[in-house]
């Protein structure tokens, strides 16, 4: 055999063995890529969805290597997309609105959360665990309030009742949810408290409804914080999550929590039934479920802490949703499934006698 002979079939069998050794690890890697998971998690857009991300998603990553893709949407959005998909479903982890979550349960998308694998549920006051018989469905992520936001340059003085949207001086420049939010059905019962109307038939609040001279009914939050911005609204109903991002970017408004109380529910972690992910989506759920989750979203979206002894700054306090002084035992939490079971009626009787009338 000839000496370059030698050496090209030395080269080729080097080549061969080098080729060999970077499929095995190519390989290697698509493996261990495969067996790491990836979780796809539905949340709310906006500010929501950055503090849900740097105060959950981030810290999780940074803690188990397992990345997370964000699916935005609004409660409602996400409910029709796990309907959709409910046989091979793609969301593992759902945020979903009080309200939704029970109709997301009743839909039949949601798992139980197990205390053995999310051992962090204790870490919760005892109302924002949400349970159907032996099945727990919800675990709340924080408290927020619909309360009256106003211009702190148009109404003076700062206003303290409910009653006040129907001032004279602010005729075409109130605002209000309607049904299409998820508060608006809610802040109807609500309203029945307010005015002392008997729930069971609410003709008299629909009346009052419909008298409001409004600037609009809206029926997202970026709407509602798009009109205070603007100036087409002085006053009315906004979150205290929305109210309170405007006020720190200097927008001149107030946010109270009036005589009446304000209506509030939270934002809840649903773990998705058939999730591909589930071992890793349940980690997820309780990395939320930690003090310091909790007090991230206090601080940056201003929710009322869900965990259990959690304590913010006295800045940070005075903007959750109970206000300075009250707690979450001051909010007014309704019986969703009663709300939900009058969702049509109410929303029709809305539609006859105060959105055709205005």
């Amino acid at each position: 055999m000839k000496l370059g002979d030698r050496n090209t079939k030395r080269s080729m069998k080097r080549n061969t063995i080098t080729a060999a050794i970077a499929l095995a690890g190519t390989l290697a890697a698509l493996s261990a890529h495969a067996q790491t998971p990836r979780l796809t998690v539905a949340m709310y857009g906006g500010n929501w969805g950055d503090a849900f991300r740097s105060c959950v998603a981030e810290p999780f990553t940074r803690a188990t290597g397992i990345a997370v893709t964000p699916e935005l949407g609004t409660s409602t959005t996400t409910l029709a997309k796990l309907q959709q998909q409910k046989a091979a479903p793609s969301v593992d982890v759902a945020w979903m609105d009080g309200g939704i979550s029970e109709l997301a349960f009743q839909a039949g998308v949601l798992d139980h959360l197990d205390a053995t694998a999310i051992p962090n549920l204790k870490n919760l006051i005892p109302k924002a665990l949400y349970r159907s018989g032996t099945t727990t469905y919800a675990a709340g992520s924080g408290y927020y309030s619909l309360g009256l936001t106003y211009s702190t340059r148009s109404v003076k003085p700062a206003p303290t009742s409910w009653k006040d949207l129907w001032n004279p001086a602010y005729a075409g420049a109130v605002t209000l949810p309607s049904p299409a939010n998820s508060a608006g059905v809610p802040f109807v019962v609500f309203l029945a408290q307010v005015w002392g109307v008997n729930p069971a038939s609410l003709e008299p609040v629909y009346a009052k409804l419909a008298a409001l001279d409004t600037a609009l009914f809206f029926d997202s939050s970026g709407a509602a914080s798009n009109a205070f911005q603007s100036g087409e609204a002085v006053i009315g109903a906004h979150f205290n999550v929305g109210a309170w991002d405007l006020i720190d970017k200097g927008v001149p408004l107030g946010f109270v929590v009036p005589k009446e109380g304000a209506w509030a529910t939270d934002a809840r972690l649903h773990l998705v039934k058939g999730s591909r992910n589930k071992a890793a989506a349940e980690k997820f759920i309780n990395s939320a479920l930690t003090p310091a989750a909790a007090t991230c979203l206090a601080a940056k979206l201003y929710l009322g802490p869900a965990v259990a002894g959690v304590s913010v700054p006295a800045d940070v306090a005075r903007k959750l949703p109970w206000g300075a002084n009250g707690s979450v035992d001051s909010l007014k939490l309704f019986d969703w499934s009663a709300i939900n079971a009058r969702r049509a009626e109410i929303t029709s009787a809305w539609n006859r006698q105060v959105a055709n009338k205005r």
